[in-house]
């Protein structure tokens, strides 16, 4: 019933957010006399406040036309390499010869499925794209996917990540991002149980809940002081009949995004009152930095209900991986198989989603991989978002990143 409370009030939002956003546009636009009124500017900031405070937030374009390899523009091209029910296998690929573009790491950077659509990691393929031929997990929304398709929980997400990386096979590096450090693990533990000879050759591991028993957060705690029945009773609904998904258990994009607010409400209290303040003195670049910003964070995805039930109970309650107790297809996850893969971990200081030690726990459970294979970088002052997006990531993590794969 929430669900479709939910979709009766944004139904009833949209006339309110068309009429702002014509409002903005009537009180900006050259061509409109308005615009030249004494009232103009602030009326048109207000506009555009409720505008956007009220919109629809749809999946955001990952914008990424061109990158610059060897100080030379060169175009980027989208294409799905791998389609499945939840996921598209998303390549970038360059307008490179397939000699050039061959001779640089192949890199599967799998992004989490955790609410936010896989585009919040832009930044980090901007970063890694002039140096790599990136592929990336691009999750669908749980709502958009038949029931047909069967259900998806946190094992199937390890089965996804194997596929994909038998796919790409040979010669090629992972990358995870937050909370796919386990499940990626898990994947190429049990490919190294199974002596898979499509293991990749590294697996970078940055901002996860390897062992959320370490510098446990906020988010660690809500996890463990409600009992698994109430994130089912509370946290999960149905998919309303109007979308391709109708009758799917899920735990709702609007749901997801309340809670990111609720973590900093006062920060983002602010974040729109500056952006208010910004487009009354005209000051246009922080006013479209706040836009693209936003654009991204309130753009949500709903998300299986098994897999966050599973996340909730065998990674945040029971510690599945870091005790030796999870089990996929009968086969039980071991990372000291692996021996043969190199292993780098990265952590931000200040990250108060994963906190620190959570992900550099990979190196005790992953005891078969020589120690000269490993490396571990905690960034310092740096928080979850930092370690993937933004002026450190790209001068600092990224660069190493790069070393370090082509090291292996």
């Amino acid at each position: 019933m929430l669900y479709q409370l939910h979709e009766m009030h944004r139904a009833m939002m949209s006339p309110l957010a068309a009429f702002t956003d014509v409002g903005s546009k009537l009180f900006t636009h050259a061509i409109s006399p308005f615009a030249y009124t004494p009232m103009a500017r602030q009326l048109a900031a207000g506009y555009e406040l409720v505008h956007r405070l009220g919109k629809k937030f749809e999946k955001p374009e990952w914008q990424l036309p061109f990158t610059e390899v060897n100080g030379k523009s060169v175009a980027v091209t989208e294409e799905i390499s791998l389609s499945l029910p939840f996921c598209n296998l998303l390549h970038f690929k360059r307008d490179l010869p397939e000699k050039a573009r061959s001779a640089d790491p192949k890199l599967l950077l799998v992004a989490p499925m955790s609410g936010h659509h896989a585009t919040l990691l832009r930044d980090t393929v901007r970063a890694l794209l002039p140096n790599h031929e990136i592929y990336i997990t691009d999750w669908t929304d749980a709502r958009m996917v038949p029931l047909a398709a069967g259900s998806f929980g946190l094992n199937d997400y390890v089965r996804y990540v194997q596929q994909f990386i038998r796919h790409l096979a040979p010669d090629l590096h992972v990358m995870s991002v937050c909370q796919p450090t386990v499940p990626v693990l898990a994947a190429i533990s049990l490919m190294a149980s199974s002596k898979d000879p499509c293991l990749p050759r590294s697996m970078t591991m940055m901002g996860g809940p390897i062992d959320p028993r370490c510098s446990p957060t906020q988010v660690n705690r809500l996890a463990t002081n409600k009992p698994f029945d109430w994130f089912e009773e509370k946290l999960i609904h149905t998919v309303p009949s109007q979308y391709p998904g109708a009758g799917r258990r899920v735990y709702p994009g609007f749901l997801q995004h309340a809670g990111f607010i609720s973590m900093n409400p006062d920060r983002h209290l602010k974040a729109h009152y500056d952006f208010y303040l910004d487009l009354m003195r005209g000051d246009d670049d922080d006013a479209e930095a706040h836009r693209r910003f936003y654009n991204e964070y309130n753009a949500v995805l709903d998300m299986s209900a098994d897999f966050y039930l599973d996340t909730i109970k065998m990674v945040f309650q029971d510690f599945d991986l870091p005790n030796g107790t999870w089990v996929v297809d009968g086969q039980l996850v071991k990372p000291a198989d692996i021996k043969n893969v190199a292993l780098f971990t990265i952590e931000g200081e200040l990250d108060d989603i994963s906190g620190e030690g959570q992900t550099r726990a990979a190196h005790d459970l992953c005891s078969g991989i020589p120690a000269k294979h490993k490396q571990h970088y905690t960034a310092p002052e740096c928080g979850h978002y930092g370690i993937f997006s933004g002026r450190r990531w790209r001068t600092t993590i990224c660069p190493k990143i790069a070393e370090f794969i082509r090291r292996v």
